[in-house]
């Protein structure tokens, strides 16, 4: 890997770089290592540390390789997701995620064992696991750039090339030459306060749009958690063990986690609190509870509240497509893009194929990441070494749909974003928008947003730390016009996308939605695979 700097600038080389630094992202640059790439990850925060996963438990599908069991696992969710999921995948990322979890066992992670000694892995504490995965990244070689976000990709004729950011600490400008790129941000959660989401913002949708990729299920977009109204931690599990109540103290009927969330948000909508009470969880079960997800229970601890014995108010968080499955659309088992060099990942990366239009925290989504990121990180290697001495050659440009500058930050330029940011909110956070979706509503959205992504294009962006945040805007923008054009073509309710004005399943509409486009977004349908059904 080479270094040189110039006005301030660190340029660098190699064969792979991989933007985002959590499961997927980490476990895209061990494969990648391990196929004899050199590799450069860049991760908006601090790898390890930043993201969805690092402060929370989560659970993982983890099925051991019995038929019986496989199938069990596969028809779970499948009928949940509209039945968009496709059998092939869902094998090899069963496969994958199986193999990894035990490469994680025998690389030092404290599985829980049983009294025989078998480890329990279908589960995972998120700092011990993604400490370990930075170990793990940093033993095999791979330079990490922490608090380096990526301002844009970098393509030549031949494909993507690499990218450029900005260290947001120090301020110094920074760009990678290579091969192949992997695209491992995250999903988009909108800036909305949710535990560990606030770096994921939507930039690799907005980066792969820009180098040409297409985007799939972004409909399937519009996940709320239930969190206590005073914390931002979103562990819905374990809502499954919670009645919910109004402020008389009478129960809400029918609210839950599960198929309950849309009374919940009904009744916020109509100005009437929802509280609720872990009183289901044995007795037994409540010290488990809090030794499996320590942070859920700190929120209380401080003011004093006991979860199983008093009521507490809630809300629904938005986390977007973080708990959605929309994202890049997949082309090949590699998780290519479809543009030379472009691959994606994790959440970044649509997850219909092995879940359809519907998931939740964890479990298939933690699978797919270390799975996905494994495919990803492998084909990024095997393509950059197939170019061989011209990889070196190759004199990239950036892709930046907005001029990016080299001066200072203009007096206003701050206030201006958050402005951005405040009014794509609006648009994303509201029930009677993006949860209760009819066509009045989102088209009357879409103006806006419309107009918000004409206003920000014609904006120059400088190469600063405050030119980071103008680009989420943009991202944010940008998915939440994808997402509402969108869902204003799968008119029925299919997954977690519900139409008010189109209430049933429509098996015509069996297909997946794939958009994309910057200025004129487009949405097209794709066939899913044939293949057999799961019952």
């Amino acid at each position: 890997m080479n270094q040189a700097a110039s006005n301030g600038s660190v340029n660098l080389v190699a064969d792979v770089l991989i933007i985002g630094g959590g499961p997927a992202g980490t476990w895209a640059a061990l494969s990648a290592t391990a196929k004899g790439a050199k590799v450069i990850l860049a991760d908006k925060g601090f790898c390890g540390s930043s993201g969805a996963t690092a402060p929370s438990g989560t659970g993982v599908w983890y099925v051991k390789p019995d038929e019986k069991l496989r199938e069990e696992a596969k028809a779970s969710r499948y009928a949940m997701g509209g039945q968009l999921a496709e059998h092939r995948w869902m094998d090899r990322v069963l496969d994958r995620t199986y193999e990894n979890m035990n490469r994680l066992g025998v690389s030092g992670y404290p599985f829980p064992v049983d009294e025989q000694g078998n480890q329990y892995c279908r589960g995972l504490q998120g700092p011990e696991y993604m400490r370990l995965m930075r170990k793990l990244v940093k033993k095999a070689g791979v330079r990490i750039l922490d608090h380096s976000p990526v301002l844009e990709l970098l393509a030549d004729e031949h494909g993507v090339a690499g990218a450029a950011g900005v260290h947001t600490q120090s301020g110094e400008t920074w760009s990678v030459h290579a091969g192949a790129v992997v695209i491992a941000t995250g999903g988009c959660a909108f800036l909305s306060k949710a535990l560990g989401c606030n770096v994921l913002t939507g930039d690799g949708y907005l980066f792969a749009a820009e180098a040409g990729a297409s985007l799939s299920g972004m409909e399937f977009s519009n996940a709320y958690a239930i969190c206590p109204t005073f914390s931002s931690v979103t562990k819905t599990a374990y809502y499954s063990y919670a009645s919910f109540y109004h402020e008389d103290g009478s129960v809400v009927e029918g609210a839950g986690s599960k198929k309950g969330r849309s009374i919940i948000a009904r009744n916020l909508l109509a100005g009437r609190q929802v509280y609720a009470k872990l009183d289901g969880a044995a007795v037994d079960l409540r010290p488990l509870l809090r030794i499996a997800q320590t942070n859920f229970f700190l929120p209380f601890d401080r003011r004093g509240i006991d979860p199983f014995k008093d009521v507490f108010p809630v809300t629904l968080r938005l986390e977007g497509t973080v708990r959605g499955t929309g994202g890049i659309r997949i082309t090949d088992e590699s998780c290519g893009t479809g543009v030379p060099g472009l691959y994606a990942a994790g959440d970044a990366a649509t997850r219909e194929l092995i879940c359809g239009g519907f998931t939740g925290g964890g479990s298939h989504n933690a699978a797919w990441a270390m799975s996905s990121g494994s495919f990803a990180g492998e084909g990024a290697a095997a393509y950059a070494q197939r170019l061989g001495q011209h990889a070196g050659l190759r004199t990239p440009v950036g892709l930046s749909s907005s001029p990016l500058v080299h001066q200072e930050v203009k007096s206003g330029a701050a206030e201006r974003t958050a402005e951005y940011v405040a009014a794509v909110q609006a648009e994303v956070k509201p029930y009677d928008i993006n949860l209760f979706r009819t066509e009045k509503g989102l088209t009357s959205s879409l103006s806006r947003l419309d107009g918000l992504w004409k206003e920000q294009r014609s904006q120059e962006i400088q190469r600063t730390p405050e030119g980071v945040k103008a680009r989420e805007a943009e991202a944010m923008t940008a998915t939440a016009r994808w997402m509402y054009n969108s869902a204003l073509a799968r008119t029925e309710t299919r997954g977690m996308h519900k139409r008010e004005d189109y209430k049933e399943i429509d098996n015509a509409q069996h297909h997946r939605l794939i958009s994309g486009g910057l200025d004129q977004v487009w949405v097209k349908t794709e066939e899913v695979a044939k293949e057999s059904v799961l019952q």
